[in-house]
Order: C-alpha cells, then sequence, then structure tokens
C-alpha cells in the first residue's frame, strides 16, 4: 500500500454561517470534538461558510495535503458543486476524493454517527 493510500480523510464542518436553523438540533463544539478525538481523521475543525471566497482559498491550502477529504455541511450534490473547481486545481476529484455529507437536522449523537459510518466505508474501499 502507498504512503498516500494510507492517509487519514480530513474531516471539515461548514456551519454556513452558524446561523443556519439546521444545525440548532446539534451541540456543534461537542460534535467537532468527538470527529476529531474519537474517529479515524488527521484532524476536524469548523467552517463558517465553506462556500465564501476566503473557504475557496481556504478549501484549496487544505488540499495541498493531497488527502481524502470528508466534509460535513449542507446537501451533497450542493457540495460537489461548490468544492469541483477547488479539487481539479489540486489534482483530486471531487467525485473521488470527497465524501460530502449532509448533516443538517441531525442530533450531535446522529451526525456523529453518519460522519463515523462514512469513515468506515471508506476505509472498506481502502
Amino acid at each position: 500500500m502507498g504512503e498516500e493510500e494510507k492517509k487519514l480523510p480530513g474531516f471539515i464542518m461548514c456551519v454556513c454561517t452558524g446561523k443556519c436553523p439546521g444545525f440548532s438540533k446539534m451541540d456543534i463544539w461537542d460534535f467537532i470534538n468527538q470527529v476529531r478525538v474519537e474517529l479515524p481523521v488527521e484532524y476536524g475543525f469548523i467552517h463558517p461558510q465553506l462556500c465564501e471566497e476566503d473557504g475557496d482559498r481556504f478549501l484549496a491550502d487544505m488540499l495541498q495535503a493531497n488527502r481524502p477529504m470528508v466534509i460535513g455541511a449542507c446537501a451533497k450534490n450542493m457540495q460537489i458543486k461548490m468544492f469541483r473547481d477547488a479539487f481539479k486545481a489540486a489534482g483530486l476529484d471531487v467525485n473521488k476524493d470527497l465524501v460530502a455529507l449532509d448533516i443538517r437536522d441531525m442530533t450531535t449523537e446522529q451526525a456523529v454517527q453518519k460522519v463515523s459510518e462514512a469513515l468506515e466505508a471508506m476505509e472498506g474501499e481502502a
């Protein structure tokens, strides 16, 4: 297995400015701490709005690590549309290197479980 295959994925949570009612059932700080401490990710953190220009620049920087990325945010199809160019610019394929999870309207526990299941599926594909 090559070095790149062994890389743990990164995890970014986008909270849509922190005012999106879709995150009202979740304690975002408990969620991100559980993901980054308890799940097999290289890191986990929160960005306020990945679809804005500073989010584009931030994601471009993060993708330079050339590791799989899991993003918990809005609808999967929206994430793919919004992040396609950043992945392409980094030499990555948004359809292969991004696991886009819609975690809106979930409790903290439900969202952690969804991320955990996605990571298990990724390990099964490796």
